[in-house]
């Protein structure tokens, strides 16, 4: 094999695939980068066997080949060379050579036809959306996701689809996020659980551009993103989610509406008497036309009032501060509404337009002065 590519290019590729390298593995072939050039294209691929990553670069084939080379050494290689066209070169004993100028390499890779290749899924019944649109969904409710794997549903997150709607849900045991997305057209209806792994490097890698789509594939037990020269295939979490449909009621006892800035502001600058793995809780005291902010901590304690709207009766509630800056730093609107029954339900930030709800569990807070 012999391929002659710029290092901008192949720099891309390689960064783009190496989400897919895995971290540890008893697997020494899937610590590596597949360079396919077999046929008239180059192709980068990557695959820890839940998560496989293809994407396409620029470049000329001198000779066809394909060859499997050690990811972290290959990519410190690449970031190193001159900005210039790189040469790779192989020979029968999988010998190969990258050179860059006056820089030469010489390290011995493994056989191309070892690699696990990316499963092949059926293209059928594409879901299309702007590059953009999947981007703030996955960013808008990521965060709660769970990181613990004794509950493997926790890790994922729900993509439902009911003709023109995508509805995605993430959710950790102490809070929930729920996006409403909708579609340029009608599908039938599915309903999958996506590794937050997957979403995350998916994330990481997509442009993001309003103008170009991302066409999603889903069969039943993988989805794959295509976009641009990019391929992400990934295995989905088996299991059905849960029913969080119950969870949402519609009841309140108390309505505040308040601008979402100034609420953010105050519980980031509380979070100023808090040490890591403290657990202290931002107390909210909601009266007619004012809520109380306050926290209390072994540094300090700090009382803030914010003018609102209210609705209903006054209480008196308590809330981890991560979990409503988590969720108040992805809401876009100036203004945010929460809706609360009592001390120990969950608050509700909705919209009017139905597009986004996050519900947040209250914390106990009986200890605190």
């Amino acid at each position: 094999m012999k391929l002659v590519v710029s290092k901008s290019n192949l720099l891309r590729g390689v960064n783009i695939v190496s989400k897919a390298v895995p971290t540890r593995t008893t697997m020494a072939i899937l610590e590596c980068i597949l360079i396919d050039a077999s046929t008239n294209e180059i192709k980068l691929m990557a695959n820890d066997l839940e998560l496989g990553i293809e994407t396409k670069i620029e470049g000329d084939i001198i000779e066809r080949g394909i060859i499997a080379l050690d990811a972290k050494f290959f990519a410190e290689v690449v970031r190193k060379l001159p900005d210039s066209d790189v040469t790779i070169e192989t020979d029968a004993n999988l010998k190969t050579i990258i050179s860059c100028e006056k820089a030469k390499f010489d390290i011995v890779g493994k056989s191309g036809d070892d690699f696990s290749r990316i499963p092949f899924i059926e293209k059928n019944d594409s879901i299309v959306m702007s590059q953009f649109t999947l981007k703030e969904v996955i960013r808008q409710t990521i965060f709660s996701i769970s990181d613990n794997d004794n509950n493997k549903l926790m890790t994922g997150e729900l993509f439902e689809i009911n003709e023109n709607q995508l509805k995605v849900v993430s959710l950790d045991g102490h809070r929930i996020s729920i996006r409403y997305i909708e579609l340029k057209n009608n599908y039938d209806h599915k309903k999958v659980v996506v590794p937050g792994k997957t979403l995350q490097e998916v994330s990481k890698i997509i442009p993001g551009s309003v103008d170009e789509d991302v066409v999603i594939y889903i069969s039943n037990n993988h989805i794959v993103f295509d976009f641009e020269n990019t391929t992400v295939v990934s295995r989905l979490i088996e299991g059905e989610y849960f029913k969080i449909d119950q969870m949402l009621s519609s009841d309140y006892e108390t309505k505040v509406k308040i601008n979402k800035k100034e609420l953010l502001d105050c519980i980031d600058r509380s979070t100023l008497l808090v040490k890591e793995g403290d657990k202290k809780p931002i107390i909210m005291n909601v009266t007619d036309g004012n809520v109380q902010l306050k926290i209390t901590s072994f540094i300090g304690s700090m009382n803030e009032d914010i003018d609102i709207e209210k609705e209903g009766k006054d209480i008196l509630i308590g809330f981890n501060p991560k979990f409503f800056i988590d969720a108040l730093r992805v809401i876009d609107e100036e203004e945010v509404t929460l809706y609360m029954v009592n001390p120990k339900a969950p608050c509700f930030i909705k919209d009017d337009e139905g597009k986004f709800i996050y519900l947040i569990l209250p914390v106990n807070f009986s200890n605190v002065n």
